[in-house]
């Protein structure tokens, strides 16, 4: 008789404009981004901190492994697009679980944009020096 098939979940995240996907599996707490290991990828502590808020704050930290491939923006947006990523992730799994995450402000999608440079302007809003001569 096979072993049980193991059941990923999969989820999207957004932030700025990086997009994170995201796949949730039972394991023992290994976190990859684009094939390399997380601490690898960001580097920094901060943002480490930022992706595994969502596992802290349901007590999923060393029971699941996550897997995710990020395109787009930067680092921070990145870290961003995975956390709320990992939170739809957990919910898809649990439902349970969203309350939990929602007091936590984890499952909201952050709508900031960086807004366009407009036409005649230094920057999107910033005007060009003015000078009377």
């Amino acid at each position: 008789m096979d072993k049980p098939k193991e059941t990923k979940v999969y989820a999207t995240g957004r932030r700025k404009g990086a997009v994170a996907r995201v796949w949730l599996s039972s394991g023992t707490g290994n976190i990859t981004v684009n094939q390399v290991s997380l601490v690898e990828y960001f580097g920094r502590e901060i943002l480490k901190m930022v992706i595994e808020q969502p596992l802290e704050v349901t007590n999923m930290l060393g029971k699941v492994d996550v897997m995710a491939t990020v395109s787009g923006g930067g680092k921070s947006g990145q870290a961003g697009a995975m956390r709320l990523g990992i939170s739809r992730a957990l919910v898809e799994n649990d439902a349970t679980l969203k309350t939990t995450l929602r007091s936590a402000g984890l499952i909201t999608r952050d709508p900031r944009e960086k807004e366009r440079k407009k036409y005649g302007l230094a920057g999107a809003r910033k005007r060009y020096q003015y000078s009377k001569r």
